[in-house]
């Protein structure tokens, strides 16, 4: 539990321990009192945990376990959306249940709402145009750059796909260098190759 949490605990009335049943009930007080802003929940993956995160506009971040902590996450959107974050898995069972459907190779596309609202400008159009590439097809950075309005901007949308705030749903792992080089990915090289693999457009 975070120090936003224990917060919100506080404000919603408070509950002893942290079993699976009170912390249920806690998110469903606290989201019934409106103190929820931001739902959060972790969900297993062949690529290690994944801590997913929603807002009542949709998907907002998905964040691979090693980089950052969860707290160290969770405390970034605090201070970009709202403090008020809540540990609730049901709010958010729709994105663990497509995310475990595309991990057994069940699905293609994503249909989760997405919150874009940690992307702006030239990076939104980034990855914007990331999200059109089919599954088990490539696009390069330069024509990603060329869709979000930029042509020259190929080193620009490198880093825009590098703080890709929802790797795996919006497929910047789909994005290679011109000549088919992999590039870099912000969740290493070897889940960018596993993602490829899993969709056939990697041997």
């Amino acid at each position: 539990m975070n120090e936003i949490e224990r917060a919100l605990r506080a404000a919603a009335g408070g509950l002893p321990g942290p079993t699976e049943e009170q912390d249920r009930t806690f998110a469903e007080r606290a989201e019934a009192a409106g103190l929820v802003d931001v739902a959060y929940t972790s969900v297993d993956s062949p690529l290690g945990p994944l801590t997913v995160v929603g807002t009542p506009a949709g998907l907002v971040r998905v964040a691979y376990a090693g980089y950052r902590s969860q707290d160290d996450v969770l405390e970034d959107l605090a201070g970009r959306l709202s403090p008020r974050i809540v540990e609730a898995p049901a709010r958010l069972d729709r994105a663990r249940r497509e995310l475990d459907e595309y991990f057994l190779g069940r699905r293609r596309t994503f249909d989760l709402p997405i919150d874009w609202s940690l992307c702006r400008g030239f990076t939104r159009g980034v990855l914007q145009a990331t999200v059109r590439i089919p599954y088990g097809q490539l696009g390069t950075y330069a024509t990603v750059a060329a869709e979000a309005g930029s042509p020259r901007g190929v080193r620009a949308a490198g880093n825009a796909l590098g703080a890709n705030p929802m790797p795996v749903v919006v497929p910047c792992h789909r994005v290679v260098r011109t000549g088919g080089a992999l590039g870099g990915y912000t969740g290493g090289i070897e889940r960018k190759q596993h993602l490829l693999r899993l969709e056939g457009a990697l041997d």
